[in-house]
């Protein structure tokens, strides 16, 4: 079993080389020394930013169906690498950024602020994130808590765009 916190070199070798590995890996972000889950979240603007002109049920549609896309690839490349939740594994931050979006208010307030506290919440893990992180194993796992930091990190953006409105 390899170091949770390094990148051999096979598998920095199988990301770029296997199009499972490249896309659980954040398109290559999860591979950069340091903050690969902050580098995995700014992946998703783009994405969450092609996404957002979708119609809601549209988008919200999209974004299930990468999240059970997300479960298969994360376990997958998990047990390739042979470490359950590797650090470089960013897929789960870029569904739970995708989560964290639904309803937002559009402009780069709206997507800075959800990267923000997307982050907060995937970082400090209150509960039941994690618990949920230590126990659940494979790819659900991997993406639950980071959907859980997306609910989270939602009911925020919510209350301060229902504030933000009132005003």
């Amino acid at each position: 079993m390899t170091s949770k916190y390094k990148i051999p070199g096979n598998t920095i070798r199988s990301v770029w080389r296997n199009p499972i590995h490249f896309i659980a890996f954040g398109f290559g972000s999860g591979t950069l020394p340091k903050m690969p889950g902050t580098w995995g979240t700014i992946v998703a603007i783009p994405i969450y930013l092609l996404m957002s002109h979708l119609s809601l049920s549209a988008y919200i549609a999209l974004t299930t169906l990468l999240i059970l896309i997300s479960f298969v690839i994360c376990h997958i490349t998990a047990r390739d690498i042979g470490v359950h939740d590797h650090p470089g594994i960013v897929l789960d931050e870029i569904v739970g950024y995708l989560l964290t979006m639904i309803l937002v208010p559009t402009g780069w307030f709206w997507v800075i602020t959800g990267f923000i506290f997307f982050r907060i919440f995937d970082i400090w893990k209150p509960f039941p994130i994690r618990w949920v992180d230590s126990k659940i194993k494979g790819g659900v796992g991997i993406v639950v808590d980071d959907l859980l930091a997306g609910v989270y990190a939602w009911i925020v953006l919510q209350l301060i765009a229902l504030l933000f409105f009132q005003w």
